[in-house]
């Protein structure tokens, strides 16, 4: 008896490209695949790095069961027909290197990355994750030409899950207890709205005082810096990955999420042509709608104050690369 596969079907399984095989695209492609979500294209201009992690996933898959292809490679053809592509190419800041530097080089890579990219794949949804992110998001709309509802940046999932995490460590509570929203840009001029905080639907200023809010606040602010301190050679990707996946997730299974995702804006909250943190929904199409949330005159201000930041960067960055 003797088994051989048709080749008269063809499926269409979803696919997800990730550009950049470094710990965050790496680690988001095993999430992908393992939670059975697409399969998954691992880019990188190193030579063999993609391959041989792709490779290195494929040998998990009977231990994890899944069926999920994943591919490693060097060449933007095999990207083909994505239906998303994440962006987390790029360097991270070094002693000695300026804002300016790191925004001259990764803004290169991005757009370099997003033209490449929407060439083969132009009806993808991008999601971006290379810092400065807000600017690097604004970089890659304008280099695509996608409409707003295709292209956003993961910012604030991960740092509405560090706010989630710090006050559930505080109160000794179940992390998926806790429910928290953080806006504006992806830094320490983020705005965690404290007053939609809750455990269980209790607010949290019910629960902790405005001392012990406030320094929470301050630590989701520094999160990233405090990993970086920590690891010395390195910052986190374990949650910026898992955050990644759950915004694919949200469009590949058009769940229609409620989620703080940077975007480009057209007036909402009073704020024009800039990428901000604010909540969105995201299915199938991308971005759905956006949320405009109450806010205090404090909140707007701060909101305000960090789109401010955002496009002094985009300006900033825009120089660099006309005088690049």
């Amino acid at each position: 008896m003797s088994f051989s596969p048709s080749s008269q079907i063809v499926c269409n399984l979803p696919r997800v490209t990730i550009v950049g095989a470094g710990r965050v695209g790496s680690t988001l492609a095993q999430r992908v695949a393992e939670k059975n979500l697409a399969d998954v294209v691992l880019l990188d201009i190193i030579a063999g790095m993609p391959q041989g992690l792709a490779l290195d996933l494929m040998e998990a898959r009977g231990i994890e069961i899944h069926n999920r292809q994943i591919i490693g490679t060097n060449n933007y053809a095999d990207t083909s027909g994505s239906q998303i592509v994440v962006i987390t190419a790029g360097f991270p800041r070094k002693p000695g290197m300026s804002r300016d530097d790191l925004l001259k080089i990764n803004a290169k890579i991005v757009v370099e990355a997003a033209k490449n990219a929407i060439a083969h794949s132009p009806n993808a949804i991008f999601i971006v994750v290379t810092n400065p992110l807000d600017v690097m998001t604004y970089l890659a709309w304008q280099a695509t030409g996608l409409p707003r509802d295709r292209i956003m940046g993961m910012a604030g999932v991960l740092d509405s899950a560090r706010f989630e995490t710090f006050i559930a460590l505080e109160l000794g509570v179940l992390p998926t207890d806790v429910k928290a929203m953080v806006l504006g840009s992806h830094g320490d001029l983020m705005v965690p709205l404290s007053r939609y905080a809750t455990v269980n639907g209790i607010p949290i200023t019910e629960l902790l005082d405005a001392t012990t809010i406030e320094r929470l606040v301050e630590r989701t602010r520094n999160g990233g810096a405090e990993i970086v301190e920590l690891m010395h050679t390195g910052g986190a990707f374990f949650a910026p990955a898992s955050a990644t996946s759950v915004m694919v997730e949200s469009i590949l299974l058009n769940q229609s999420r409620l989620l703080p995702v940077a975007a480009y804006l057209q007036g909402e909250y009073g704020l024009e042509d800039v990428v901000i943190g604010v909540p969105c929904r995201l299915g199938c199409g991308g971005i759905e709608s956006i949320l405009e949330l109450t806010l205090t005159d404090e909140e707007r201000e701060g909101l305000r104050t960090s789109a401010r930041s955002v496009r002094q960067n985009i300006e900033r960055s825009q120089e660099i690369i006309r005088n690049s």
